[in-house]
């Protein structure tokens, strides 16, 4: 079977650079099958906020309206998502990008929530592994914008983590899977501050006492729920680490594993 590595960058690298510049050069230089996941960064906001846009946030996550729907989808599907293409075509390696909406891939739904309108977000419900299946084997590296649609036209805002893992799921019966989740830190830390802290590896009863002792800082426990589903569906590895050192990431040697 062969490997597919599924690689979720985080947003703070976008917005630098530098650092965006040197980590699309490591992707392009992976061997073998791979697709990219990117965040949107603060580009949104600082769009949302000059045209007079108020940004709506509940535990992290973005209430999406009308207004800003629009918005994430110029910049997250538009400017972020093309001009990552552009870079790795630069660097030899033949990228396409890719939303939801794109040849029908991720399908979602408006999430429905008994207490909070999130506004136009989506929670995936399928994705069209075939179809990826068949741009991978033509060679194309995949680029995905953190957008999904609900097959009745409407588009929605999803979070990267999760189309990351869904994909990750979805092709893990034809490929060997590895989902890096990639970022500004070193792995799941104890202490966030301290990149020195890195857990090296977390199983299900290690993380479950993290969370009982609150060492786990709370945006880091969404990307593990999902690092744990992944495992469940049928993901081989799970790494989250520092997006620079994407080649140790891959190989094992550095970040935090996750493991049954």
């Amino acid at each position: 079977m062969d490997k597919l590595y599924i690689i979720k960058i985080g947003g703070n690298i976008i917005d630098d650079e530098a650092r965006l510049k040197n980590f699309l050069e490591d992707f392009a230089n992976l061997p073998g099958k791979k697709i990219l996941v990117h965040g949107g960064g603060k580009l949104a906001t600082r769009m949302a906020e000059e045209l007079g846009i108020e940004q709506q946030m509940v535990d992290g996550r973005r209430i999406t309206d009308a207004a800003t729907l629009r918005i994430v989808t110029m910049v997250y599907a538009g400017y972020i998502n093309k001009n990552i293409v552009a870079r790795l075509q630069a660097n030899n390696c033949n990228a396409m990008g890719l939303c939801g909406a794109d040849g029908d891939i991720i399908l979602a739904h408006k999430r429905s929530h008994p207490v909070i309108d999130y506004g136009f977000v989506g929670d995936v419900d399928a994705i069209n592994s075939k179809l990826i299946q068949t741009l991978l084997e033509s060679n194309v590296s995949l680029v995905f914008a953190p957008l999904t649609h609900d097959q009745q036209g409407l588009l929605l805002n999803t979070n990267a983590d999760t189309i990351a893992q869904e994909l990750a799921r979805g092709m893990s019966s034809q490929y060997e899977v590895s989902l890096i989740y990639s970022f500004e830190k070193a792995g799941v830390l104890l202490d966030a501050n301290d990149d020195n802290t890195v857990i090296p590896i977390i199983t299900p009863d290690y993380y479950k006492e993290l969370k009982n002792q609150q060492k786990i800082f709370a945006g880091m426990i969404p990307k593990l729920d999902n690092a744990f589903n992944a495992l469940k569906s049928g993901v081989k590895t799970v790494i989250i680490g520092r997006a620079e050192e994407l080649t140790r990431l891959v190989s094992g040697s550095s970040g935090t594993r996750i493991q049954t």
